[in-house]
């Protein structure tokens, strides 16, 4: 594997973990909910996905949310969903992200992001926290209406980074993610903190680390 042209960074959990939504679902009478709350938001949006619907990720988490407080026989105003759905919008990154990015720019790799949330929305978040002034180019899945981990996504951030996928590297902490990218023609790196193993049914990733620096370093390493 050569050192990428670029690396395109995965946004909810791998640059931003979701921990600090469970407050707002603890205040919903949800305070265990957030793993299971976040896999059926990815299982809606997959599923919506295959039989050929686009829905932006705002409206099938809120979704996922309302059937999940259904299941537990509770019905929160809309205002209480929303209120959980805006924490997105509040989230931190993880304290190793800008010195990651800093590390991949000084070896002359360009950063993005590409997202299964909308452009204007993670946009947002990176511009709150600093991170923006980093990235070359924000991309998300509103602008193919498709979510990841289908081929067109990862397709499309090659060519508005104007690279062959081959030169393209992308960056989670998700096995599926990657998986995508890779048949794709993408090259992968993942980053093991949230899975711990990497899912064996899956290509093992090119580059792997526990965190965000790991892969930084492990990428701009490559000759």
């Amino acid at each position: 594997m050569r050192r990428p042209a670029a690396a395109v960074f995965d946004v909810i959990e791998t640059l931003f973990p979701l921990e600090p939504l469970r407050p707002r679902l603890a205040a919903l009478g949800l305070p265990d909910a957030l793993d299971l709350w976040f896999t059926r938001i990815l299982r809606d949006a997959f599923a919506l996905d295959a039989s050929g619907t686009f829905k932006p990720f705002r409206e099938i988490a809120g979704g996922a949310l309302e059937v999940l407080a259904a299941q537990r026989s509770l019905a929160p105003d809309p205002g209480a969903v929303a209120a959980v759905l805006d924490g997105f919008m509040t989230l931190d990154p993880h304290p190793e992200a800008a010195p990651a990015f800093e590390r991949l720019r000084a070896a002359g790799v360009a950063v993005a992001t590409l997202s299964n949330g909308g452009v204007e929305a993670t946009r947002g978040l990176l511009e709150r926290c600093g991170l923006l002034p980093l990235v070359t180019r924000v991309m998300g899945v509103d602008e193919v209406r498709r979510y990841k981990p289908a081929r067109e996504v990862y397709l499309h951030a090659a060519r508005t980074l104007g690279q062959d996928p081959g030169r393209v590297a992308m960056v989670a902490v998700h096995a599926w993610d990657l998986e995508g990218a890779r048949r794709a023609g993408l090259s992968t790196a993942w980053a093991s903190r949230l899975e711990r193993r990497h899912h064996p049914a899956m290509a093992p990733p090119d580059v792997s680390a526990p965190d965000l620096l790991g892969l930084a370093e492990a990428l701009a390493g490559l000759a």
